[in-house]
Parts: C-alpha cells; structure tokens; sequence
C-alpha cells in the first residue's frame, strides 16, 4: 500500500464521518458561499503575473515537519506583499497538518487573489464545503479519481462557481480528463506513490497538452530559472510551497524568489 493509498482510504473515512455531522444546508447558508470567487485562470494568465502560486504547508509525508512556526496570518500578507497569482493551502489535518480553519482565516486577508483548497477530494460534499470555507478553486488529483468522478466532480464545481485544477502525474492521468479545453492542468513533478521529483516530467507531458490549457508545474521548483524554462515550454502556473515554507519567512523567502524571475 502506498503513502497515496493509505491517504485516500482515511480520506474517504474522514469524508464519511463529516457527511453523517455536518448537514449540506448548513454549509449552503455559510456566508462565504454568497461571495463571488475569483479566477484563478485569469489571474495566471494576467500580462503581469507572476504566475507563483504560493502553498502554506505545514508537513508532508515524505518531508515531515516543515514549519509548525510560522502562522497562516503572516505567510498569507507575506505572500500577497510579493505579488503571488494565488494562495494555495492545504486543508487535510491528519498527513499535512492543515485545516479549514486556515483556509477561513486567510479568505478574511486576502480578499484580492484566487485561494486554491488543496485536499483529497474524494466526494464531492468537499467542493460544496470549499465554497463554504472561501476557496475559489478545488484541486481534482486524476490518480485517485476514475474519469466518471472527474467529470462530475468538475461539473459541481463550475456550478458552484469554483474553478478546478486538474492534477495529473501521467499519460493515463491526462486521458482519463477528456476533453482538456480551456482547462487548468497542473502537471505534479513528484511521483505521488513514490514521492521522487522529476521536472522533466512536466516538460514530456505538457508536449501532449493543447495550447487552449491554463498549465501548471507542480512540486521540485527551487530555483527561479526554472521559472524561465518552463515558460518556455507553455507553463502559466508555478506551484511552489516547500521552497518558501521551509525558511523562517515563507512570505520574504516568497519575494526575493519572484525578484529573481522578472
């Protein structure tokens, strides 16, 4: 069983359990599901972007601890200080440490940039509970989801008004998507079973995707040149959170990286 495996097996549990607690009405009524999100595509694509889409994590599987210092208040104005495209954070308690809350208190600081609620989503009460909790886009990772759950869940999502970042690892991940039209796909450098990171990757697969996709490189981004080389390759989005979440100042650390690729 891998890391990913045991993952998505407490997820659904985790799923299952919230579901039998928390009544769909009651996050329809939440005051966060009036808001009109932003959008994520647009905001990458803007002439100016800086294209970063700056993660607070903090743990992982394969790291563990990252920082436990740092608060989601002071990352969060750090990240809009340096000009982020957006705010990613991770909402799943149990492997990365995160939780709703955070992705709450952010939505109350930043008020100008897209929040992408990064979790497992297995069901899709989750996407109805991150229009509840603020987020304007949901992250749908194509190895855990069969095409059928994909489509679906992509559809409740642009019903609610939420954008969706397709997460794929391989060719099989991309053709289980089906029509990649005006999509976002974010190509993940790290191998989510064995967690090694190959940026290479991105550049192999993005050659198979359509230049009508938004498309994002995920993981193993620790130098701001690469930034220039996948743009190179059609890459609009660049998902780097470890990199900035392991120094003492995640936002300055932010920053000085984004000073790096202008």
């Amino acid at each position: 069983m891998t890391i990913l495996d045991k993952i998505i097996a407490f997820k659904k549990q985790e799923v299952a359990k919230i579901k039998a607690e928390v009544a769909v009405k009651k996050l329809v009524e939440s005051p966060n599901f009036k808001r009109q999100p932003i959008s994520l595509k647009k905001s990458l694509l803007e002439p100016y972007s800086t294209g970063i889409i700056a993660e607070f994590k903090r743990q992982s599987p394969s790291k563990g601890i990252i920082n436990d210092k740092v608060t989601i208040t002071e990352v969060t104005n750090g990240y809009l200080d340096a000009n982020v495209a957006a705010q990613s954070i991770l909402t799943d308690t149990s492997f990365f440490g995160g939780t709703m809350a955070d992705l709450m208190e952010a939505r109350v600081i930043n008020q100008q940039k897209p929040i992408l609620r990064k979790d497992f989503i297995v069901d899709g009460f989750q996407i109805v509970e991150a229009k509840a909790i603020g987020a304007d886009a949901v992250l749908l990772i194509a190895t855990c989801l069969t095409a059928e759950q994909l489509k679906n869940y992509g559809q409740l999502a642009t019903d609610l008004g939420l954008e969706v970042l397709y997460e794929i690892h391989t060719q099989e991940d991309l053709d289980k998507i089906g029509d990649l039209d005006n999509k976002i796909i974010g190509i993940n450098n790290r191998n989510l079973k064995t967690f090694e990171v190959d940026l290479e990757h991105s550049i192999n697969l993005a050659s198979q995707i359509p230049d009508t996709v938004v498309k994002v490189s995920e993981s193993g981004i620790s130098d701001p040149r690469i930034i220039t080389g996948l743009k190179e390759h059609g890459f609009h989005g660049f998902l780097i959170g470890e990199n900035f979440m392991k120094m003492d100042n995640p936002g300055q650390a932010c920053q000085e990286f984004i000073d790096q690729i202008r």
